[in-house]
């Protein structure tokens, strides 16, 4: 652009900017002119286009570089470029700059939101939208959701930082990078924001009472760091996987409603596998014959039900699977659905996968369903009784008040109890009365 020696030809516009003097908003300027289409600001030229010039030039241009270099994130000093110009007697500051290419660029001290990104409008720097702050992430980084940054920059890990430890693997400043929680230049991605404790992603499990979806009996939401959740989550549902007995002669046989191994590997498989750049929660639906759950996402493309079954794994959401395989959550990749399967072998009732386009379904099968009550030469039994039961295998004898004491029941109900076990021959009467004593059937 000319310059004579006292105005400016042209006025303000998308590319170009004036300043009377240095200012703080010197640095909107040049990250909306860094995320829009480039540009010019002068700096000594006042709002009639006339040219005033710059009183101590070293020490605006000082300014401006240190401005560039410590307040803008990313880092935008190959893009900038910054000097004097003489016209007359007058100087001016002469700052270009360039788009960038990782748009977006924003206020080291305001993070990636509407009040730390700016564009260009006319001849004017303002705010970004949320919607064109998240188009120019998807443009720089990429489709990959753990691989885009992300929108909070203030994040802590202090969960995550607990079962890495745990494990004895490092967590230090350099693993955020190496493990791609943030970016070469310390920029916080979406990986991270899922390990952060102020992940946004959530799990909903709930408990029904029966085989549908009508009465609660049991609901919680659970967030923060993955990690976190993985290990509030699985104890959850270790506390819903009931064990039932059967007993053959004096011996109790238990069995737990469902294999251990299946229920931690269809958790895992919901959250590494989960397509996180949708906000729905990941659901769990336990009922009294199944557990369900559905993740958002699909099957990755051109990867079928039949190719699951075989073990064959395309991870959604690649560097999260390694830092649960660094965690030794993960044995390997593409061992999960098969050793859920196996874990059902002797049942007849086996888990079920359905995929449709934006969701994956994992159901689990209650191994208990048809056994909920011990049963002894064709008695059923209560659970109460069930309970005297297992009191007996404890010790040799027992008296009603033990009975009252370990059920918390009335005496009547206890005397009932008894009472029915005796008809079915499981126990035997010892003595009378008040000192009447209980022991297992010959």
């Amino acid at each position: 652009m000319a310059l004579d020696m006292k105005r400016i030809e042209i006025g303000e516009n998308l590319t170009t900017e004036f300043k009377r003097e240095y200012t703080e908003e010197i640095k909107k300027a040049i990250i909306a002119f860094a995320n829009t289409a480039g540009g010019t600001i002068y700096i000594g030229i006042n709002d009639d286009k006339s040219i005033a010039g710059v009183n101590n030039p070293d020490d605006t241009l000082l300014q401006v570089s240190n401005v560039v270099r410590s307040a803008i994130k990313p880092d935008l000093t190959l893009f900038v470029d910054c000097k004097t110009e003489k016209k007359g007697k007058s100087t001016i500051i002469v700052i270009t700059v360039q788009k960038g290419t990782a748009c977006p660029y924003y206020l080291a001290g305001k993070g990636i939101r509407p009040e730390g990104v700016y564009i260009r409008q006319g001849s004017s720097s303002v705010p970004a939208t949320e919607t064109a702050i998240l188009s120019m992430i998807k443009e720089t980084d990429g489709e990959k959701y753990e691989d885009v940054r992300s929108l909070n920059q203030d994040l802590t890990f202090k969960e995550a930082k607990k079962f890495f430890e745990m494990e004895n693997v490092p967590f230090g400043l350099n693993q955020h990078k190496t493990l791609h929680l943030q970016t070469a230049d310390g920029v916080y991605t979406n990986l991270g924001l899922l390990l952060s404790d102020q992940s946004v992603h959530t799990v909903k499990l709930a408990v029904f009472e029966g085989l549908e979806k009508e009465v609660f009996k049991d609901r919680r939401e659970f967030s923060g760091s993955l990690l976190k959740q993985l290990y509030e989550i699985n104890e959850h549902l270790d506390i819903h996987n009931h064990t039932h007995a059967q007993i053959k002669g004096l011996v109790r046989l238990e069995n737990r409603d469902y294999p251990e191994d299946a229920l931690r590997e269809a958790l895992l498989n919901a959250l590494v596998h989960r397509d996180y750049a949708f906000s729905s929660s990941t659901i769990i639906s336990i009922f009294d014959d199944r557990v369900e759950f559905v993740s958002i996402g699909g099957l990755p493309k051109g990867v079928s039900l039949d190719d699951i079954m075989l073990g064959i794994s395309v991870p959604r959401n690649e560097k999260l699977a390694n830092i649960f395989y660094r965690l030794h959550l993960i044995e390997a990749y593409g061992t999960g659905i098969p050793k859920i399967m196996r874990s059902y072998v002797d049942c007849k009732r086996k888990p079920e996968l359905l995929a449709t386009g934006n969701a994956f379904k994992i159901t689990l099968p209650n191994r208990n369903m048809n056994n909920h009550k011990v049963t002894v030469n064709n008695f059923s039994f209560t659970e109460n009784e069930e309970k005297v039961i297992t009191l007996l295998n404890k010790q040799s004898e027992i008296v009603r008040k033990n009975v009252e004491t370990a059920l918390s029941i009335s005496q009547a109900m206890a005397v009932r109890i008894l009472r029915g076990l005796l008809d079915k021959g499981i126990i035997r009467a010892v003595g009378g009365g008040k000192k009447t004593r209980y022991v297992k059937a010959l």
